[in-house]
């Protein structure tokens, strides 16, 4: 489980003119991460636009990433949903022999229990022949999971830890105080990421360290390190620009700020659409001063 431990990105997917996937610029974008010190990459996470992309191009991008990235680091895949049967038959079917882990959104839009988000949990976790790590996300998904229920899923097999995105720092240390010891608890928030780690958390699953990845990972390693004052300086040098990449959305803002280190075009499909002029400008602004 310690290879989750530290800075893992939930890789966007570039698109071409067209809108087809940009193979080219996902190659060039793994190769990124990895050169820049990312310790792990999750694969068709929302912030991937997986919602958008076919069976077809799913597939294809997980054959480019898994192909480009060549055992260097471990992968993480997204699969999740709000039909628990749908999900536990997918984590079923598909080939997972790359993949390390799932990651699985907490079931959006039902709005269930907490007694249906354990057993939602439960059933994906049965079906899985790899770990899954839970993913709580109130704010895209309509419910919250608790503390209370985490601590339970914690004594599940083959449930290993959370990305834990409530944006809620007290919530997320009752929580790193409640599960078992080695359970991961991951920051699905990039401005709470170093707060979280300093209260006990292992580290994030981020957008932000996307476009900056060796500031941002190297602050989470001097969190880990309890390093304060100096990870703390970066998390300041870094912070204005989490709150300029989530203005008009995820993955709007990571798109454009990869666009201006030429890395990706800035296209994505609706019902997302590109950064405004004035927000690219301001995203430029911060990467020419940085």
């Amino acid at each position: 489980m310690n290879k989750f431990v530290g800075t893992g990105v939930a890789l966007i997917t570039p698109f071409k003119d067209d809108l087809t996937v940009d193979v080219e610029a996902l190659k060039d974008l793994v190769n990124f991460q990895i050169e820049n010190g990312i310790d792990y990459m999750v694969v068709l996470g929302t912030t991937g636009e997986s919602a958008t992309l076919t069976s077809k191009e799913k597939q294809l991008v997980i054959d480019t990433v898994v192909a480009e990235n060549n055992g260097r680091i471990p992968l993480v895949l997204g699969i999740g949903g709000n039909n628990t049967a749908k999900v536990s038959e997918e984590v079923k079917s598909t080939d997972l022999s790359a993949f390390d882990a799932v990651l699985s959104v907490s079931p959006y839009y039902n709005k269930p229990s907490q007694e249906g988000i354990f057993q939602h949990y439960k059933a994906v976790a049965a079906a899985s022949p790899k770990p899954i790590i839970m993913y709580n996300v109130p704010g895209r998904t309509g419910s919250n999971m608790l503390p209370e229920t985490v601590k339970r899923l914690a004594q599940v097999d083959n449930i290993i830890g959370i990305k834990e995105a409530a944006g809620d720092i007290v919530q997320a240390m009752k929580l790193i105080d409640e599960v078992p010891e080695g359970f991961l608890v991951i920051s699905g928030d990039d401005m709470i990421t170093l707060p979280m780690v300093l209260a006990g958390g292992h580290g994030v699953i981020s957008v932000i360290a996307q476009g900056l990845p060796a500031e941002f990972s190297k602050m989470v390693k001097l969190g880990l390190e309890r390093k304060v004052d100096e990870a703390y300086e970066l998390h300041y040098k870094v912070a204005p620009s989490i709150d300029l990449i989530f203005a008009e959305g995820n993955p709007v803002g990571i798109k454009a700020m990869l666009k201006k280190k030429g890395i990706v075009k800035n296209n994505l499909r609706l019902p997302l659409v590109s950064s405004t002029d004035n927000l690219s400008t301001k995203i430029d602004d911060f990467i020419d001063n940085f």
